[in-house]
Protein backbone atom coordinates (compact mmCIF):
# COMPACT_ATOMS: atom_id res chain seq x y z
CA UNK A 1 0.00 0.00 0.00
CA UNK A 2 1.13 3.47 -0.72
CA UNK A 3 2.47 4.98 2.13
CA UNK A 4 0.20 8.09 1.65
CA UNK A 5 -2.53 6.41 0.52
CA UNK A 6 -5.60 4.19 2.30
CA UNK A 7 -7.49 1.29 1.96
CA UNK A 8 -10.81 0.16 2.62
CA UNK A 9 -11.54 -3.18 4.32
CA UNK A 10 -13.24 -5.19 6.59
CA UNK A 11 -11.85 -3.72 9.65
CA UNK A 12 -12.87 0.02 8.00
CA UNK A 13 -10.25 2.61 6.85
CA UNK A 14 -6.04 1.49 6.97
CA UNK A 15 -4.41 4.27 6.81
CA UNK A 16 -0.53 4.72 6.62
CA UNK A 17 -0.21 8.62 8.53
CA UNK A 18 2.98 10.72 9.57
CA UNK A 19 2.88 10.86 13.28
CA UNK A 20 5.88 13.21 14.30
CA UNK A 21 9.48 11.27 13.13
CA UNK A 22 7.33 8.29 11.71
CA UNK A 23 4.59 6.79 9.66
CA UNK A 24 2.65 4.45 11.79
CA UNK A 25 -0.09 2.35 9.80
CA UNK A 26 -3.62 3.17 11.74
CA UNK A 27 -7.38 1.40 11.59
CA UNK A 28 -9.37 4.36 11.73
CA UNK A 29 -13.45 3.30 12.27
CA UNK A 30 -16.79 4.69 13.43
CA UNK A 31 -17.43 8.23 14.61
CA UNK A 32 -17.98 9.51 18.04
CA UNK A 33 -15.82 9.08 21.27
CA UNK A 34 -12.47 8.48 20.48
CA UNK A 35 -11.35 4.81 21.41
CA UNK A 36 -7.34 4.13 20.93
CA UNK A 37 -6.25 0.80 21.30
CA UNK A 38 -2.53 -0.15 21.92
CA UNK A 39 -1.51 -3.84 20.78
CA UNK A 40 0.31 -6.01 23.23
CA UNK A 41 4.18 -7.27 22.21
CA UNK A 42 5.00 -8.30 19.37
CA UNK A 43 1.50 -8.34 17.58
CA UNK A 44 -0.20 -5.28 15.76
CA UNK A 45 -3.36 -3.74 15.53
CA UNK A 46 -5.30 -6.92 14.02
CA UNK A 47 -5.45 -7.89 17.62
CA UNK A 48 -7.83 -5.82 18.40
CA UNK A 49 -10.10 -6.72 15.46
CA UNK A 50 -12.93 -8.19 17.65
CA UNK A 51 -13.05 -4.82 19.72
CA UNK A 52 -13.04 -2.62 16.47
CA UNK A 53 -15.55 -4.12 14.82
CA UNK A 54 -17.68 -4.47 18.04
CA UNK A 55 -17.18 -0.62 19.05
CA UNK A 56 -16.76 0.91 16.21
CA UNK A 57 -20.84 0.75 16.14
CA UNK A 58 -21.15 3.41 18.69
CA UNK A 59 -17.13 5.46 18.83
CA UNK A 60 -15.09 6.25 16.68
CA UNK A 61 -11.73 3.33 17.23
CA UNK A 62 -8.33 4.05 16.23
CA UNK A 63 -6.22 1.38 16.63
CA UNK A 64 -2.25 2.13 15.38
CA UNK A 65 0.38 -0.52 14.88
CA UNK A 66 3.15 0.57 17.20
CA UNK A 67 6.54 1.87 15.54
CA UNK A 68 8.58 -1.54 14.21
CA UNK A 69 5.05 -3.52 14.14
CA UNK A 70 2.21 -4.32 11.39
CA UNK A 71 2.63 -2.18 8.75
CA UNK A 72 4.06 1.02 10.54
CA UNK A 73 7.83 1.87 10.37
CA UNK A 74 11.07 0.25 11.87
CA UNK A 75 13.23 2.11 14.14
CA UNK A 76 16.47 0.67 15.18
CA UNK A 77 17.92 1.19 18.35
CA UNK A 78 15.92 1.32 21.01
CA UNK A 79 11.72 2.16 21.16
CA UNK A 80 10.97 3.65 24.60
CA UNK A 81 7.52 3.44 25.61
CA UNK A 82 7.65 6.97 26.38
CA UNK A 83 8.71 7.04 22.30
CA UNK A 84 5.29 5.18 21.49
CA UNK A 85 3.62 7.21 23.57
CA UNK A 86 4.51 10.59 22.09
CA UNK A 87 4.01 8.45 18.56
CA UNK A 88 0.08 8.20 19.82
CA UNK A 89 -0.13 11.96 20.95
CA UNK A 90 1.20 12.75 17.53
CA UNK A 91 -1.27 10.24 16.16
CA UNK A 92 -4.05 11.93 17.60
CA UNK A 93 -3.14 15.00 16.60
CA UNK A 94 -2.81 14.36 12.47
CA UNK A 95 -5.92 12.35 12.94
CA UNK A 96 -7.34 15.92 14.03
CA UNK A 97 -9.19 14.40 17.17
CA UNK A 98 -9.31 17.44 19.68
CA UNK A 99 -11.52 15.82 22.61
CA UNK A 100 -10.09 13.76 25.15
CA UNK A 101 -9.53 10.24 24.19
CA UNK A 102 -10.03 6.96 26.10
CA UNK A 103 -6.85 4.98 25.98
CA UNK A 104 -6.81 0.92 26.35
CA UNK A 105 -3.41 -0.76 25.92
CA UNK A 106 -2.35 -4.96 26.46
CA UNK A 107 0.54 -5.49 28.09
CA UNK A 108 3.62 -3.31 26.17
CA UNK A 109 0.07 -1.38 25.18
CA UNK A 110 -0.40 -0.93 29.01
CA UNK A 111 3.43 0.35 29.28
CA UNK A 112 2.54 2.76 26.34
CA UNK A 113 -0.99 4.07 28.16
CA UNK A 114 0.86 4.71 31.48
CA UNK A 115 3.56 6.96 29.86
CA UNK A 116 0.44 8.69 28.13
CA UNK A 117 -0.84 9.51 31.04
CA UNK A 118 2.15 10.74 32.97
CA UNK A 119 2.95 13.25 29.67
CA UNK A 120 -0.33 13.61 28.36
CA UNK A 121 -3.14 13.79 31.13
CA UNK A 122 -4.82 16.87 29.78
CA UNK A 123 -5.86 14.87 26.92
CA UNK A 124 -7.28 11.85 28.27
CA UNK A 125 -11.13 10.97 29.01
CA UNK A 126 -10.60 7.81 30.72
CA UNK A 127 -7.93 4.51 30.73
CA UNK A 128 -8.65 0.96 30.55
CA UNK A 129 -5.44 -0.99 31.26
CA UNK A 130 -5.48 -4.68 30.34
CA UNK A 131 -3.24 -7.43 31.16
CA UNK A 132 -0.45 -5.17 31.97
CA UNK A 133 2.13 -4.40 35.00
CA UNK A 134 3.04 -0.55 36.28
CA UNK A 135 6.28 -2.10 38.08
CA UNK A 136 10.22 -1.91 35.39
CA UNK A 137 11.73 -4.78 34.72
CA UNK A 138 14.15 -6.20 37.37
CA UNK A 139 17.55 -6.45 36.27
CA UNK A 140 16.92 -9.89 35.80
CA UNK A 141 13.83 -9.85 33.23
CA UNK A 142 15.69 -7.07 31.89
CA UNK A 143 18.72 -8.94 31.18
CA UNK A 144 16.56 -11.66 29.60
CA UNK A 145 14.95 -9.20 27.23
CA UNK A 146 18.31 -8.06 25.79
CA UNK A 147 19.21 -11.60 25.46
CA UNK A 148 16.12 -12.04 23.52
CA UNK A 149 17.45 -9.33 21.48
CA UNK A 150 20.37 -11.41 20.54
CA UNK A 151 18.31 -13.84 19.77
CA UNK A 152 15.80 -12.25 17.60
CA UNK A 153 18.30 -10.71 16.09
CA UNK A 154 20.35 -13.75 14.79
CA UNK A 155 17.34 -16.67 14.68
CA UNK A 156 14.31 -14.38 13.55
CA UNK A 157 11.35 -14.71 15.48
CA UNK A 158 10.23 -17.96 14.84
CA UNK A 159 11.90 -18.89 18.47
CA UNK A 160 10.52 -16.37 20.07
CA UNK A 161 7.14 -16.84 18.96
CA UNK A 162 7.55 -20.33 19.68
CA UNK A 163 8.92 -19.73 23.69
CA UNK A 164 5.72 -16.74 24.48
CA UNK A 165 2.71 -17.91 22.60
CA UNK A 166 2.30 -21.03 25.21
CA UNK A 167 2.54 -18.11 27.56
CA UNK A 168 0.10 -15.79 26.00
CA UNK A 169 -2.85 -17.81 25.80
CA UNK A 170 -4.80 -19.87 28.60
CA UNK A 171 -4.47 -24.10 28.65
CA UNK A 172 -7.72 -24.12 27.29
CA UNK A 173 -7.37 -21.77 24.37
CA UNK A 174 -4.04 -23.77 23.51
CA UNK A 175 -6.68 -26.56 23.10
CA UNK A 176 -9.33 -25.56 22.09
CA UNK A 177 -8.63 -22.27 19.78
CA UNK A 178 -5.80 -23.27 17.82
CA UNK A 179 -7.26 -20.31 15.09
CA UNK A 180 -6.43 -17.91 17.35
CA UNK A 181 -3.42 -19.26 17.88
CA UNK A 182 -1.84 -19.45 14.86
CA UNK A 183 -3.08 -16.12 13.78
CA UNK A 184 -1.08 -14.65 16.47
CA UNK A 185 1.70 -16.55 15.20
CA UNK A 186 1.75 -15.60 11.94
CA UNK A 187 1.68 -11.82 13.30
CA UNK A 188 4.80 -12.66 14.97
CA UNK A 189 6.36 -14.68 12.29
CA UNK A 190 5.97 -11.34 10.36
CA UNK A 191 7.26 -9.06 12.34
CA UNK A 192 10.19 -7.18 11.80
CA UNK A 193 13.35 -8.60 14.40
CA UNK A 194 14.58 -4.91 14.38
CA UNK A 195 11.64 -3.01 15.50
CA UNK A 196 11.12 -6.68 17.73
CA UNK A 197 14.52 -5.53 19.43
CA UNK A 198 13.99 -1.96 19.47
CA UNK A 199 10.86 -2.25 21.87
CA UNK A 200 12.73 -5.13 23.59
CA UNK A 201 15.23 -3.01 24.85
CA UNK A 202 12.41 -0.34 25.05
CA UNK A 203 10.32 -2.63 27.72
CA UNK A 204 13.49 -3.22 29.66
CA UNK A 205 14.70 0.29 30.83
CA UNK A 206 10.38 1.78 31.24
CA UNK A 207 9.67 3.26 34.18
CA UNK A 208 8.13 1.61 37.21
CA UNK A 209 4.54 3.49 38.18
CA UNK A 210 3.58 1.66 40.88
CA UNK A 211 4.25 4.56 43.30
CA UNK A 212 2.41 6.77 40.60
CA UNK A 213 -1.27 4.87 40.34
CA UNK A 214 -2.47 6.96 43.76
CA UNK A 215 -2.04 9.96 41.09
CA UNK A 216 -4.22 8.70 38.33
CA UNK A 217 -7.87 9.95 38.94
CA UNK A 218 -9.38 9.38 35.76
CA UNK A 219 -12.23 6.63 34.99
CA UNK A 220 -9.85 3.36 34.90
CA UNK A 221 -11.08 -0.10 33.86
CA UNK A 222 -8.62 -2.70 35.09
CA UNK A 223 -8.80 -5.80 32.85
CA UNK A 224 -7.28 -9.68 33.54
CA UNK A 225 -7.63 -12.90 32.27
CA UNK A 226 -8.05 -15.70 35.05
CA UNK A 227 -5.53 -17.74 33.74
CA UNK A 228 -2.97 -15.17 32.97
CA UNK A 229 0.65 -16.08 34.42
CA UNK A 230 2.25 -12.88 32.92
CA UNK A 231 0.35 -10.36 34.59
CA UNK A 232 -1.56 -11.92 37.93
CA UNK A 233 -4.84 -11.42 38.67
CA UNK A 234 -3.24 -10.59 42.07
CA UNK A 235 -1.14 -8.28 40.77
CA UNK A 236 -3.60 -6.64 38.07
CA UNK A 237 -6.08 -6.16 41.26
CA UNK A 238 -3.16 -4.41 43.21
CA UNK A 239 -3.19 -2.11 40.37
CA UNK A 240 -6.50 -1.61 40.65
CA UNK A 241 -6.37 -1.32 44.16
CA UNK A 242 -4.34 1.53 44.11
CA UNK A 243 -6.12 3.58 41.40
CA UNK A 244 -9.01 5.31 43.08
CA UNK A 245 -10.99 5.48 40.42
CA UNK A 246 -10.80 1.70 39.10
CA UNK A 247 -12.89 -0.79 38.15
CA UNK A 248 -11.61 -4.00 38.25
CA UNK A 249 -12.55 -6.99 36.00
CA UNK A 250 -11.74 -10.41 35.91
CA UNK A 251 -12.14 -12.61 32.72
CA UNK A 252 -13.26 -16.15 33.10
CA UNK A 253 -11.46 -18.36 30.37
CA UNK A 254 -8.74 -15.96 29.26
CA UNK A 255 -4.88 -16.15 29.54
CA UNK A 256 -2.87 -12.97 28.40
CA UNK A 257 -4.89 -12.66 25.76
CA UNK A 258 -8.55 -11.42 27.25
CA UNK A 259 -9.66 -9.31 24.03
CA UNK A 260 -8.46 -12.71 22.07
CA UNK A 261 -9.54 -15.40 24.05
CA UNK A 262 -12.64 -13.95 26.04
CA UNK A 263 -13.75 -11.39 23.00
CA UNK A 264 -17.26 -10.89 24.10
CA UNK A 265 -17.08 -10.81 27.59
CA UNK A 266 -14.36 -7.82 26.89
CA UNK A 267 -16.50 -6.18 24.46
CA UNK A 268 -19.05 -6.22 27.33
CA UNK A 269 -16.87 -4.60 30.22
CA UNK A 270 -15.63 -1.96 27.84
CA UNK A 271 -18.53 -1.11 26.03
CA UNK A 272 -20.69 -0.95 29.20
CA UNK A 273 -17.24 1.01 31.04
CA UNK A 274 -17.21 3.61 28.33
CA UNK A 275 -21.45 4.19 28.20
CA UNK A 276 -20.72 5.48 31.74
CA UNK A 277 -17.96 7.77 30.34
CA UNK A 278 -19.45 8.72 27.67
CA UNK A 279 -22.07 10.05 30.27
CA UNK A 280 -20.14 10.93 32.75
CA UNK A 281 -20.38 8.41 35.34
Amino acid sequence: MHPSGHQQSEGGSIRRLRAGEIELQVLDRGAGMPVVLIHGFPLDHSMWDAQSAHLSTRWRVVAPDMRGFGGSQVTGGTATMEQMADDVAALVEMLAIDEPIVLCGLSMGGYVALEFWRKYAGRLRALVLCDTRAAADTPEAAAGRLETVERVLRDGTEPLADAMLPKLFAPATLENDPHTVATERKTMLAADPEGVAAALRGMAGRRDFRDQLAKISLPTMVIVGENDTISTVDEMRSIAGAIAAAEFVILPGAGHMTPLENPTGFNEAIEQFLTRVERGG
